[in-house]
């Protein structure tokens, strides 16, 4: 199973979408150092369910730390574990699932891989649930790296094409009213990353940072800098070019996204993240019954979001702190 990221800051993710708990265990935390655990809860609180544009599942996602910390709070150089109880799971809206592949999900290759083994309620091991835990490992990273400067945020720069605001939630609340879903595109950017964070070929920073966003279920698509728009200019259209600012050096542009052959330039670092449409729909599509190995159709029932990417900032703002810490303390 590919539940964990990381070599020094590494964490591996478990739990299912309904079993009694979601969790993490975090490795190559530092001893002695001080962790915020309101900041952990007030990041999860932002992913949480049950907002007006989400869900109606009612999870309060309340972080547990069981291990990892000494008394006095401070990390004492063991692994981390934490778990977040599951409280609101209505496993038989899953049932009519057993033999039912849903578009769009990962249930039929689950199927074929797992057989009879499988978790098919909530999505088990793939549902967008086991982001939560993610976001614990993510929210003690931004912690980290904002004692060294540096700052990660993220906002929607669209849904469903729609860029204006207003126009964005509006679009939300007459798909979900039509029992449909749409997507979006996010934006993250960290500010004060040191140059020559990363590593060449398949150590770089937008490696690092892909593999972890790609963890985020719903990402389909990610781009860094000018990302594909660079492939219709020239090289005097997308180079951008170096000067001096004071004694730092800085670049006229930032089309490189921050990133010059994997490794951090000292400019912003960019990426743009494309979060699909839920693939959970009420509306009426077709499948197959592969217990009669015969054409049929279905519609999906239970609680779900009509749109992910407003629950999504903290996770990929989680994938970006994770993967930037991790290689910072691999090039300590």
């Amino acid at each position: 199973m590919g539940n964990s990221f990381g070599n020094i800051y590494k964490f591996t993710v478990f739990g299912q979408s309904h079993a009694p708990a979601i969790g993490v265990t975090i490795e190559g935390l530092p001893a002695g150092e001080k962790i915020d655990m309101e900041a952990i809860q007030s990041f999860l609180d932002r992913r949480a369910p049950g907002g007006k544009y989400s869900t109606s599942r009612k999870e309060a996602d309340k972080v547990e730390i069981l291990a990892g910390f000494n008394s006095a709070g401070l990390s004492c150089g063991s692994p981390i574990t934490a778990i977040i109880r599951n409280t609101d799971t209505r496993s038989k809206d899953y049932s009519y699932l057993e033999n039912v592949p849903r578009p769009g999900h990962s249930d039929y290759p689950a199927m074929v891989k797992y057989g009879e083994g499988r978790d098919y309620f909530g999505g088990g091991q793939f549902s967008g649930r086991l982001t939560a835990p993610m976001c614990i490992a993510g929210s003690i990273a931004l912690q980290m790296l904002e004692k060294m400067g540096i700052k990660i945020t993220s906002h929607i720069v669209s849904i469903g094409g729609e860029t204006d605001e207003e126009a964005m939630f509006a679009l939300i609340e007459k798909v979900k009213d039509e029992g449909d879903s749409v997507g979006g595109i996010i934006e993250c950017i960290a500010e004060g990353v040191p140059v020559g964070v990363g590593e060449g070929m398949f150590g770089g920073l937008e490696n690092r940072i892909a593999q972890a966003a790609f963890g985020i279920p719903a990402v389909k698509g990610i781009e860094f800098g000018a990302g594909m728009a660079a492939g219709t200019m020239r090289g005097s259209e997308n180079n951008d070019e170096f000067y001096m600012d004071g004694d730092k050096v800085k670049t006229r542009g930032n089309n490189h996204g921050g990133i010059l052959g994997g490794m951090s330039s000292g400019m912003p670092i960019v990426f743009r993240v494309a979060i699909k449409p839920t693939p959970s729909i009420a509306i009426e599509q077709h499948s197959v019954d592969l217990s009669k190995g015969e054409n049929t159709t279905l519609s999906v029932h239970g609680r779900h979001d009509p749109c992910i990417a407003p629950r999504a900032l903290p996770c990929v703002e989680s994938a970006m702190a994770v993967a930037i810490y991790d290689a910072i303390l691999e090039s300590m």
